[in-house]
């Protein structure tokens, strides 16, 4: 008997394009609207069948499940689980429902080493370690790694508020699942390029990886994509380009879509390395005594004089060079 994966992978196979069906038996729908994420992404019809089949495999395999009462500290998170923030208002929300009505729907759990590992139902979890329950009630049933990989990821991946880093980040733990790149799109019902792009993640410089960690948001996957391309495009001049621009995107200052192209065009010029490297100091003196200095960078040209060492005579003359050079009225 086949694996769950493969059943999966047969069932979203037949859910092809319009050029790849007869029109009679495609049913009369509006088709999905695009998400706003990134396009990396997109809500096919494989995406969508891939989804239904892990939601009856779960009801199917609950149907038939242990139904027990567990300690809230044995259940493991699931390690396939992309969803990596979750809103504080709206667990608080449904803690506050559970505490006053109970839980409606149980978390869905398989039998682990040293406990349970948690196959649906996080934020019911969360919240119950909110309200500090001690117990939860819980379906057991048997799951298999490859299944625990799929029911998670087609769970969460369609939805609005998870990020495209949290998705390439799970299906990087999910990859050795699967024996194939190929395989893996085709039981998550998920176009190649669109894998592709969720994965390009993993190229980024580690100091953007690292922001990422802390704030997914910043960054989505056809951006990704994008900039490891405009580093791989400039090498070492790229590399320097995305470490000083990258501080931009994460004030919100320079928007995401634009920095690759941002990387190119100072790449292009030189490199911001080089520029760097070139910053010039030079001291002024005033007999002895050191009155101040000129800098040069690649951003300014700066000129520092201490306090008391013009004339007034000496400032109107600096005044009136500055006029003259740069159409300034002396103040």
């Amino acid at each position: 008997m086949s694996s769950f994966r493969d059943k999966m992978a047969a069932k979203t196979a037949e859910l092809g394009s319009s050029s790849e069906r007869p029109a009679p038996e495609r049913p009369a729908a509006v088709a999905p609207a695009e998400p706003r994420r990134s396009s990396a992404f997109k809500t096919g019809p494989g995406m969508l069948g891939a989804l239904a089949v892990a939601q009856q495999r779960i009801q199917e395999l609950e149907s038939t499940s242990d139904k027990l009462m567990l300690p809230v500290s044995a259940i493991q998170p699931n390690p396939w689980q992309p969803r990596k923030i979750f809103s504080d208002e709206g667990l608080a929300s449904l803690a506050e429902s559970i505490r006053e009505v109970g839980l409606v729907e149980p978390v869905v759990v398989r039998r682990a080493e040293n406990g349970y590992q948690l196959i649906a139902g996080e934020r019911r979890l969360r919240a119950h370690a909110l309200i500090q329950a001690q117990e939860i009630r819980a379906s057991v049933i048997e799951c298999s790694d490859q299944d625990m990989a799929v029911l998670a990821l087609v769970e969460n991946v369609g939805r609005e508020d998870l990020t495209d880093y949290e998705i390439g980040q799970s299906l990087r733990r999910a990859e050795r699942e699967f024996p194939t790149r190929k395989r893996m799109a085709e039981a998550l019902g998920m176009s190649r390029k669109g894998l592709y792009r969720f994965l390009a993640f993993e190229n980024l410089p580690d100091f953007m990886r690292k922001d990422l960690d802390l704030n997914p948001r910043l960054l989505g996957g056809s951006a990704a994509d994008e900039v490891v391309s405009a580093i791989k495009k400039y090498g070492s001049a790229g590399l320097a380009a995305a470490r000083e621009l990258w501080p931009a995107v994460v004030a919100r200052t320079l928007d995401q879509g634009k920095l690759a192209a941002a990387i190119g065009a100072q790449a292009s010029r030189g490199g911001s390395t080089e520029r760097v490297s070139e910053r010039s100091i030079e001291k002024i003196f005033s007999g002895k005594s050191h009155a101040g200095s000129i800098t040069k960078d690649a951003n300014s040209f700066t000129v520092k004089l201490k306090t008391g060492v013009l004339s007034d005579a000496q400032e109107t003359q600096i005044r009136e060079l500055i006029s003259q050079l740069f159409n300034v009225k002396p103040g």
